[in-house]
């Protein structure tokens, strides 16, 4: 946790440099682009920088302790409960503001949802996740926009790509990555027996252009004609975008927008973002004993809920917790859920982490 901190602070830092730069200042979607990342870390890089002067300040008096001078051991006896009370207090804040790891604070994300095993209800399982995210954000007041989908005949989705922009949308939805179950009678199912079919959900921090410094010879771009739905257009101009990154494999398709232009632009977000991901759980699994205790092991192919409709049950299973609000929380009605998971977090972090002297 230290180790964030001090790196948020320093991105901090870094970025309050940036803003007052001549040239940064002239080139107006940088700008912006420093100004959104330099907003979302700011509550917890500010919080961190006074503590940190605090610390100091209580370093600083213990020294006084000890002086010959008597004015100024009663002065350090005086001023040093109040000051470490105070370094308590935004130890417990800075330990609330980091639940959930060191991109918990961001503003915007993105959630990728699949249909696995189950076939078309497979299928139709992921569009319920999509509702039920739809309406969950439309409760917190986030925005979300559809960036790309794969509907099915029947409905559903085998895949739909969606982003998320509101205060704490990655803090919370980052918990929805992994396999989701569900158990239910099927409508095409005519002896009413239960299926098992499942969806998996995968959710990234969205970045800023200015964090993920992707030059034109690292990538390659394949324009194709679009598939699907859309009538004439489809088949007449190339505005469907693949893009491949080198090093890592990593490749997106958008075909969502009409325009060639858009389509890269989209592709462009979700490639970054992934990027952004895969070297973020890289250096992760180098020091992954820090979070072990912590929530699940944030493999997006374990399963960590399932829902039984027969039963009107949830249960999810990182942390043994069931509810028999399944019709509620299907609706939009997902935050007891997510209470209850950063909650867990919360105290499995203050246990690792430990008071301070």
């Amino acid at each position: 946790m230290r180790e964030d901190l001090e790196k948020s602070l320093a991105r901090f830092e870094e970025l309050e440099h940036q803003m007052s730069d001549p040239v940064i200042l002239a080139e107006g979607a940088k700008f912006a682009a420093i100004a959104r990342e330099h907003g979302s870390i700011a509550k917890v890089a500010s919080k961190y920088r006074r503590f940190k002067q605090l610390v100091a300040e209580i370093e600083e008096l213990r020294r006084m302790l000890t002086s010959p001078n008597e004015e100024e051991r009663e002065l350090a006896e005086a001023e040093l409960p109040s000051i470490r009370e105070h370094r308590e207090q935004l130890w417990g804040e800075l330990l609330d503001m980091t639940v959930g790891g060191a991109d918990a604070n961001r503003y915007r994300c993105v959630m990728e949802i699949r249909a696995g095993v189950g076939g078309d209800e497979g299928a139709l399982f992921a569009h319920d996740l999509f509702q039920m995210y739809k309406r969950h954000a439309d409760k917190r007041g986030w925005k979300m926009e559809i960036m790309e989908a794969s509907p099915t005949e029947m409905g559903g989705f085998k895949e739909v790509i969606l982003t998320f922009e509101g205060e704490g949308c990655y803090r919370e939805l980052q918990y929805e990555s992994g396999g989701h179950r569900v158990q239910r009678v099927p409508e095409t199912e005519a002896k009413g027996r239960v299926h098992t079919s499942a969806a998996t959900v995968a959710v990234l921090p969205e970045v800023e252009d200015v964090e993920v410094d992707l030059k034109s010879d690292e990538y390659r771009i394949d324009k194709t004609c679009a598939s699907g739905p859309g009538g004439q257009h489809v088949n007449k101009t190339e505005s469907a975008i693949r893009l491949t990154h080198y090093e890592t494999g990593i490749t997106v398709f958008m075909q969502e927008e009409k325009s060639q232009h858009k389509n890269l632009a989209k592709a462009m977000r979700i490639l970054k973002s992934r990027l952004y991901d895969f070297y973020q759980q890289r250096e992760q699994a180098k020091r992954s004993a820090e979070r072990k205790s912590l929530i699940g092991s944030g493999d997006r192919s374990e399963r960590i809920r399932t829902y039984n409709f027969p039963e009107n049950r949830l249960t999810d299973h990182r942390i043994g917790l069931t509810l028999y609000k399944l019709d509620q929380i299907i609706n939009g009605d997902l935050q007891p859920v997510t209470d209850a998971l950063i909650e867990h977090d919360r105290n499995a972090l203050r246990s690792m982490m430990g008071g301070l002297d």
